[in-house]
């Protein structure tokens, strides 16, 4: 009995877990413009919302290479992001993880092909202080390793005007709200997903 209600309340923190970045994307993402590509995928649920159990790092190359040979076998699924709640909390492990990560792609001939974009509650560019809301457009409630199909991304941005803007509109944006609204924005995705 013990175990068939654990494995429930797992289910349940998953759920919660996913409505959470659900919630960041919807408000955030998509909410302020940051990406002006998800808004479609969202909308026809071509998004893959993966929760990894991992909790250390190879357990999350593992579940990283299930991902990417799961989007490469479905076309369904137009990008996945893997979050992983219970590995890379600190940003600098995170950060030196990317590099398996690109290694990983290389491996599976994958490069040119996906990549990989970074998301983390700590999200730090550098030449930047951690309380700089620029920041935010990296910013996320988990860990996160989005996986893109770089043949749609290259498709989007051809058939948006000024994409190369998109990073500087989207700093000014967060500079221009700030830091302390932001980081309120980001916890309001916890808090809806406990409704």
């Amino acid at each position: 009995m013990w175990s068939k209600r654990f494995e429930v309340e797992c289910m349940l923190n998953q759920q919660q877990i996913i409505e959470s970045v659900r919630q960041w994307v919807e408000t955030v993402v998509i909410g302020l413009n940051l990406c002006p590509f998800a808004r479609e995928e969202l909308i026809n649920n071509r998004i893959r919302f993966a929760v990894s159990d991992a909790i250390t790092e190879e357990q999350l190359l593992a579940t990283l290479h299930t991902e990417l040979a799961l989007l490469d076998s479905n076309k369904a699924i137009e990008t996945t992001l893997l979050i992983h709640p219970n590995v890379l909390a600190d940003f600098d492990d995170y950060n030196q993880f990317l590099s398996y990560a690109d290694n990983l792609l290389a491996q599976m001939s994958f490069a040119g092909i996906y990549q990989i974009a970074s998301f983390h509650p700590d999200y730090q560019f550098a030449g930047t202080n951690p309380g700089d809301a620029e920041n935010y457009t990296n910013r996320s409630p988990y860990p996160i390793l989005h996986l893109l199909r770089e043949a749609s991304l290259e498709r989007a941005i051809a058939g948006y005007a000024d994409a190369d803007k998109i990073p500087e509109r989207n700093i000014a944006l967060m500079e221009t709200m700030g830091a302390e609204k932001l980081k309120a924005l980001l916890q309001g995705c916890f808090d809806d997903a406990d409704k």
